[in-house]
């Protein structure tokens, strides 16, 4: 949730007088529902094989499981963005980067979304860019442009320059990735002075999702060289 002019809500003021804000998180509904599918289709086809299949079949089957689920756990379920009062948490596939606010030096949407922070870049996974959705939110800027000027009489001149819909969570004139990298830019310039928003970006591999990938990889190089 936002408040009208797109800021995140307030809620308690923080014993230095500032107003505290909800913490926000972020994820692709999209990519979550894609990665259920494609563990449910997985583990059908690959338990029917395990299960009815004949020779090296069924080692084959089991093997093949965490070289394929972990990848996809990895790449849809896990992605996610934890914005504080402190800094931004970002879970990639097979890293979480801990970014305190003093830290990040801007995050951007082009073909991605971008954090940059301790003079290196990462991208955030949890908040994919859809070229398809800015178009659309694009037709329908120009057409709310549009229908304020007529409604107006000022022209298109002025047209160009006004837009009459209210940012927000729900704005349909900006992208959702457009409207994610304002909000937590926006928190970074609030609370980049905060005491506990100071602190290098930390980095950490996530290896309960690499490790059981790559073992089984080995197992499945090992079930089909026997």
């Amino acid at each position: 949730m936002t408040d009208s002019d797109g800021t995140p809500p307030r809620g308690p003021a923080a014993p230095d007088g500032e107003p505290a804000y909800a913490d926000r998180v972020y994820r692709s509904v999209p990519g979550v529902i894609s990665g259920v599918l494609l563990l449910a289709l997985a583990t059908w086809l690959i338990g029917d094989a395990a299960v009815t299949g004949t020779g090296k079949t069924p080692y084959v089957a089991l093997a093949a499981f965490p070289v394929f689920a972990f990848p996809v756990i990895a790449y849809t379920l896990r992605p996610v963005v934890r914005a504080s009062s402190s800094g931004l948490v970002v879970r990639n596939p097979w890293r979480t980067i801990t970014a305190p606010w003093a830290s990040v030096d801007a995050l951007r949407a082009g073909y991605s979304v971008e954090l940059l922070a301790g003079d290196k870049k990462y991208q955030v996974w949890a908040v994919p860019v859809s070229l398809r959705q800015r178009k659309r939110a694009n037709r329908a800027q120009s057409r709310g442009n549009a229908e304020h000027a007529s409604r107006t009489g000022l022209g298109m001149g002025l047209a160009s320059r006004t837009n009459p819909v209210v940012q927000g969570s729900s704005d349909p004139t900006r992208a959702w990735s457009d409207q994610v990298t304002e909000v937590l830019t926006q928190m970074a310039e609030r609370n980049a002075r905060r005491p506990e928003a100071a602190g290098p970006v930390e980095v950490r591999w996530c290896w309960w999702v690499i490790a059981p990938a790559l073992v089984g990889l080995v197992a499945l190089i090992a079930v089909i060289a026997a």
